[in-house]
Order: C-alpha cells, then sequence, then structure tokens
C-alpha cells in the first residue's frame, strides 16, 4: 500500500486570502476558463487544512509551488511561506514566482533566493491556440527576453517549475537543452489536451531526452473532466515510461485538484496504477525523487 509509505508530496499549495489577493480566486468566478469555475476551493488554505486533507498519509515533506498571488505579492508570499516554515517544518522547498521576461527579473530571484527554503520558480507559460484553454495571450517562451530570465536561474541555484502544453515542448526543449545545469520540472503530467496526444507524446519524449527534466504526476482533471481511472493508468504509467522511475514523482496539488475530485480520490489512483512496481520504484515516485529533485534531506 502506498499508504505505508514515506510521501513527499511535490506539489502543494498554501494561501491566506485575507493576506495576499489571488486574482484567479476572487469574484466573479466563470466555468469558461481552462480550470472551470475555481468558486469551490475560493477560500483560505493553511497548512492544517492540507494535512487534513493528507490524513491518512504518511507525509514526510511537501513542495509548495506559487499559487498565483498578484504579481507584486511574489515576494510577500515567499516571506509568508518561509515563517511558516521555520514555525512548523513545512513547507520544506518553496518554489516561488518570478516573471522570467521581467526586465528587472534578477532582483526579484535575488531576494526569492535569499530564503533558505527556496528552491526554485515557476512561471505559468500555458498558451494553447484555443483561447479557451490558453492561460496567457501569447507564446512568451519564443521570446528572446524570456531566455534570458530563464538563464539567470542557475545563477542562484534555482531550479524551474514548467507548466505549459505539449505544444510548447519541442520549442522549450530547444531552450532548456541550451541550459543544461538548470533542473526542470514538468507540472501536471505535461498537460495533454484530449484529441493532442501525439502532441504530447512527441512533446515530453523531447524533454525526456534532457537528462535535467523529470516530471510531477499530477493534475489528472485540468484537461480531462471528468477523469478516470482507466484514463489516468495510461497517461501515467506513459509518463514514468518516458522518464523512468527515477525522474517522475508523485504530487496532490491540492487543493487545487479538490475541483477534480478529493485527495484519496486521486492518490489512491496512482497508488493503484503503480501497485505492481517494485518497492524500490514506488518509494521513488512518492518521496525519494522529490526528496533529491528538490534538495530537500529528508529522510525518507
Amino acid at each position: 500500500m502506498a499508504r505505508d509509505l514515506p510521501f513527499i508530496d511535490a506539489h502543494v499549495h498554501l494561501w491566506d486570502l485575507d493576506r495576499i489577493a489571488y486574482p484567479w480566486l476572487t469574484p466573479p468566478f466563470a466555468d469558461d476558463g481552462p480550470n472551470g469555475s475555481v468558486e469551490p476551493i475560493a477560500r483560505t488554505y493553511l497548512l492544517d487544512d492540507y494535512l487534513a486533507d493528507a490524513s491518512g498519509w504518511d507525509v514526510r515533506g511537501i513542495v509548495h509551488v506559487d499559487a498565483g498571488a498578484e504579481a507584486g505579492a511574489a515576494l510577500a508570499e515567499t516571506e509568508w511561506l518561509q515563517g511558516i516554515a521555520v514555525d512548523r517544518g513545512m513547507p520544506n522547498a518553496i518554489i516561488a514566482f518570478a516573471a522570467l521576461d521581467d526586465p528587472n527579473v534578477e532582483a526579484l530571484l535575488e531576494a526569492h533566493a535569499a530564503h533558505p527554503n527556496v528552491r526554485g520558480i515557476r512561471h505559468i507559460v500555458n498558451w494553447h491556440a484555443d483561447p479557451r484553454r490558453s492561460y496567457t495571450p501569447r507564446d512568451v517562451t519564443q521570446d528572446a527576453a524570456w531566455e534570458k530570465g530563464f538563464g539567470l536561474l542557475a545563477k542562484y541555484d534555482l531550479s524551474f517549475d514548467l507548466q505549459a502544453y505539449p505544444g510548447q515542448f519541442p520549442g522549450l526543449a530547444r531552450l532548456i537543452a541550451r541550459h543544461p545545469e538548470t533542473q526542470v520540472v514538468i507540472n501536471h503530467t505535461g498537460m495533454a489536451v484530449p484529441g493532442e496526444w501525439d502532441q504530447w507524446r512527441t512533446g515530453m519524449s523531447a524533454l525526456a531526452a534532457l537528462p535535467n527534466v523529470a516530471t510531477k504526476l499530477s493534475g489528472m482533471g485540468f484537461t480531462h473532466r471528468p477523469w478516470s481511472l482507466d484514463q489516468a493508468r495510461a497517461y501515467v504509467l506513459e509518463a514514468i515510461e518516458l522518464f523512468g522511475d527515477d525522474r517522475a514523482m508523485f504530487a496532490s496539488d491540492f487543493p487545487t485538484d479538490k475541483l477534480f475530485g478529493s485527495f484519496a480520490q486521486h492518490l489512491d489512483a496512482y497508488a493503484e496504477i503503480t501497485s505492481d512496481f517494485s518497492e524500490s520504484e514506488r518509494r521513488a515516485l512518492w518521496a525519494r525523487n522529490a526528496n533529491r529533485i528538490y534538495r530537500l534531506g529528508l529522510d525518507v
């Protein structure tokens, strides 16, 4: 049983809506965006809320990923999270926000990196030709300014959490190959879009060919709603086949994935899908890979 194994949750969000503004969690809500309506999760979610959702799992650590605060509050979010980590021991790693195409991004990278739990940066860059799926009005990853910002990450020993769509992956693979010193972690299993599986397979293969790229296994409901165990099985197993059991890691993406099902529904599905893996492989997927890739130094 995976519930008996140590678990490092590689993708968690916390937010205090009375402290920091999160535009995407602010009314009015609509259901025509890429996530559908987020109204069910538009309430403060703190560490104890997460631990209640994760009850029954042996959570040894969590990686907090940029939760979509207003851009000007990026450093304030990091400072708040670092304070929680000092008081509570979690989050064990912080992946902070910075817009890599901002000409002044280096100052923010330096400020984030001054916090001991900061391990990396996320800048959501999902662009899709279908505006109902797109998070951004254009593909900023093709801009020279964005690559310049990406190139600064290594200077501050920062990894990059990549949330993009598969159609962007071949170009991103070429860019990432020019920066082999920067660890990249693909978010949400590469966000395969229904009907575009060949594009997902091609893009993920290009990224998997780079030794500095890993993937999280999460976010089943972002592009498949409702998702099912059978659909997730093929998706998860192929991602693991592409990256190997040493460059993939399970994550809850809570509370965002609560939009698509309970903690148990997601994590028990991943456990079922990999139930015939060896104990060593399962320990890698559930904790050891996240521990190594995010440099947590935990005993798992």
